[in-house]
C-alpha cells in the first residue's frame, strides 16, 4: 500500500525547533519530488519546503528562508525538515507529499500536481 506518513510535530515555544520527518511506504522517496506544505484553519495550503528528485534542488518558500531546512535520507526512505526559529504565526499543520520526477521534479507552491499526500502532524508553537 502506498502511504506517506508525517511524524516529529508537537508543541515547542516561540525560537524553538523540530524536526519532522515524512516517511514512505510502497514506493521509493528518491524517484520523486518531495514537498512539505502547511496550512492554518480557515486559509490556504501553502507550500515551504520542495527538494527535487535527481538533483537535489531545493526550494524555500520566503517566510521559512534560513529557518527551515529540507533533506533526503535515502537509506531510511524519509524527507525531513529541520524547522528553526519556529513563530506562533508559523500555520501549524504540515502535510508532505511526492510527485513522480517523470511527471515533473519539481513542486508547485499550491500542491498542485503532487501524486501522494500524507495526512499531516500538527506543529504548536506557543509559550
Amino acid at each position: 500500500q502506498v502511504q506517506l506518513v508525517e511524524s516529529g510535530g508537537g508543541l515547542v515555544q516561540p525560537g524553538g525547533s523540530l524536526r519532522l520527518s515524512c516517511a514512505a511506504s510502497g514506493f521509493t522517496l528518491d524517484d520523486y519530488a518531495i514537498g512539505w506544505f502547511r496550512q492554518a484553519p480557515g486559509k490556504e495550503r501553502e507550500g515551504v519546503s520542495c527538494i527535487s528528485s535527481r538533483d537535489g534542488r531545493t526550494y524555500y518558500a520566503d517566510p521559512v528562508k534560513g529557518r527551515f531546512t529540507i533533506s533526503r535520507d535515502n537509506a531510511k526512505n524519509t524527507v525531513d525538515l529541520q524547522m528553526n526559529s519556529l513563530k506562533p504565526e508559523d500555520p501549524p499543520v504540515y502535510y508532505c507529499a511526492a510527485r513522480d520526477y517523470s511527471s515533473s521534479d519539481y513542486c508547485a507552491e499550491s500542491g498542485y500536481g503532487m501524486d501522494y499526500w500524507g495526512k499531516g502532524t500538527l506543529v504548536t508553537v506557543s509559550s
